[in-house]
């Protein structure tokens, strides 16, 4: 890697570059959402589309980089893991501390859970079926699991997917009637901000990838587990922070938005673009679909919670962390080997 030139520096020395890089991504991701936010008023979207679209695309930056670095750099495993961590972190995570951060309850609507909601769960079982068909018709063997190698014609199937899922939101557009556009944007000074984000956002994940891959050589940590963990907590922080200011704000729609179209746009676009880029990866698939399944059950807990008074109380939000906890603390077991799930975990 260009940029991670501290990649094989010790290992205490890689964590702090690990917080550093994190920082870093913040900071881009600050500026990129902040941006896209005034962008999305200028040109009069509207909320649930500034939510689900723009904000979750520029939020979703740090993990389509992750994915793309880890493919250019020979670990699309970790870059696989990075992003279904990171789904079921902003599933779990998100929604919770949103739901805290609310004046009351985090207040949902129909569009967000027979919308945004339903499509995310047809995005998580479309990248399945991907994942599956890999197995199916182009298996791997001598890996000592079962595994599949996803080429550029399979990628198109979830890319297709996406385009559905624009098409829709396009129709939203479409029939929404447009306020007056603020006139006190300086649209130019926006535009490169934006751009200043996303240099930014690169630089850090680079520097995070390359260090998590160091600390990897080291201890053995199994390349999907470390993508789960390190990688998906530091590239959801953008997302964490536009959802749960936006709860606060009183904005439940954008921050519940930004949650399932942050999520879509990860799996349904950043995995595809990452397979486009190396013409083949191989994935897991023994150990990819196990974590899907956690990914699956998370989303239908958060849809029955939501849809039960379209609404997010206290009680509920506390117990989606508790969940993630539980999750996080089957991850490390994995890793130690005190559970042995997953195969190779």
């Amino acid at each position: 890697m260009v940029l991670s030139l501290f990649a094989s520096a010790s290992p205490a020395v890689n964590v702090l570059l690990i917080v550093v890089a994190t920082a870093v991504i913040w900071i881009g991701s600050g500026w990129l959402e902040a941006s896209a936010e005034d962008l999305s008023a200028y040109y009069g979207l509207p909320a649930v589309v500034q939510g689900s679209v723009v904000v979750a695309v520029g939020s979703s930056f740090p993990e389509f980089t992750s994915v793309v670095f880890t493919a250019l750099d020979g670990a699309f495993n970790m870059g696989v893991g990075a992003i279904v961590g990171s789904a079921i972190f902003n599933i779990l995570v998100i929604p919770g501390l949103s739901g805290l951060a609310a004046a009351d309850e985090l207040e949902a609507n129909r569009t967000i859970v027979y919308k945004e909601a339903q499509f995310y769960m047809l995005a998580v079982s479309g990248l399945v079926i991907t994942f599956a068909l890999a197995v199916i018709y182009d298996p791997v063997t001598g890996t000592g699991s079962l595994a599949g190698e996803i080429g550029r014609p399979l990628a198109l199937i979830p890319l297709g997917l996406y385009g559905l899922y624009l098409f829709i939101q396009w129709q939203d557009v479409s029939d929404y009637e447009v306020e007056e556009p603020p006139s006190d944007i300086p649209v130019g000074r926006e535009w490169g901000r934006l751009l200043a984000g996303l240099l930014l956002i690169l630089v850090g994940v680079e520097q995070l990838v390359g260090s998590v891959e160091s600390l990897n050589a080291t201890f053995g940590i199994p390349e999907f587990l470390a993508g789960v963990t390190i990688i998906a907590a530091a590239t959801s922080l953008p997302d964490t922070l536009v959802s749960v200011r936006a709860a606060r704000d009183g904005n439940a729609t954008t921050s519940l938005g930004n949650v399932f179209g942050s999520n879509t746009f990860d799996l349904l676009v950043a995995i595809p673009v990452g397979v486009l880029i190396v013409g083949a990866v191989t994935i897991d698939f023994g150990v990819a679909v196990p974590m899907m399944g956690v990914l699956t059950a998370a989303t239908v807990i958060l849809f029955g919670l939501l849809r039960t008074d379209l609404s997010l109380t206290t009680p509920e939000s506390v117990s989606l962390l508790v969940l993630y906890t539980v999750f996080v603390v089957w991850v490390v077991a994995e890793t130690v080997g005190v559970v042995q799930i997953l195969p190779g975990g």
